[in-house]
């Protein structure tokens, strides 16, 4: 159903259904088209968007909210993604104008994880961090890490822990300061941080 106001637009011939990869990891949701000739716009989940411009395949999912122009999850085979002016635009095979771009307002992008740039020394993509196990430096178990937030100058980890019989929060700093080790393999961050603090 069009919004009040706005026809419907046709998604573009040629998308075909796919299965989402085990592996896959939602990285941003498609704005709006961009220009006449199928480019669009992408909000990207992370200050550095270099999982959508590393992948030339992006799987489709319909908004979790608002119209929904597909269901199931879709194929886009992309031609470029690049940066323009601190916003993500990407042109795809199956897109060639406005319309075609438009039909693809909110959708939800994911790529596989596998197609991720490698990380440099001593960094890490956040969906690698998520579920990890937190130690201090004497083994006391401080939680496990459920989310990550950037406060400006620096990043937060977010652990949940049992505590009374319900879950509870605490957070540590993501610096070294207070990170001794990050063994994603091992499932495991040992931190300089007391259960008190």
């Amino acid at each position: 159903m069009a919004a009040p106001g706005r026809p419907a637009a046709a998604l573009p011939a040629g998308l075909e259904p796919a299965e989402l990869p085990a592996d896959a990891i939602e990285v941003g949701r498609i704005a709006d088209a961009w220009g006449l000739k199928g480019w669009f716009k992408v909000l990207s989940h992370s200050a550095d968007p270099e999982a959508l411009f590393s992948s030339r395949r992006w799987y489709l999912q319909p908004a979790e909210r608002g119209v929904k122009t597909f269901s199931g999850t879709l194929l886009l085979r992309i031609r470029e993604a690049r940066d323009h002016s601190g916003v993500v635009v990407a042109t795809a095979q199956e897109v060639d104008d406005r319309n075609a771009a438009e039909a693809l307002r909110g959708a939800r992008v994911f790529v596989p994880r596998s197609s991720f740039p490698t990380a440099g020394a001593d960094e890490y993509y956040w969906v690698d961090l998520i579920g990890l196990a937190v130690v201090n430096r004497e083994g006391v178990e401080l939680g496990i890490v459920r989310e990550l937030l950037s406060t400006g100058p620096q990043t937060v980890l977010v652990l949940e822990y049992p505590a009374e019989g319900k879950t509870q929060e605490r957070m540590i700093p993501f610096v070294a300061a207070y990170v001794d080790t990050v063994d994603v393999a091992g499932k495991r961050i040992t931190v300089d941080w007391q259960a008190d603090y």
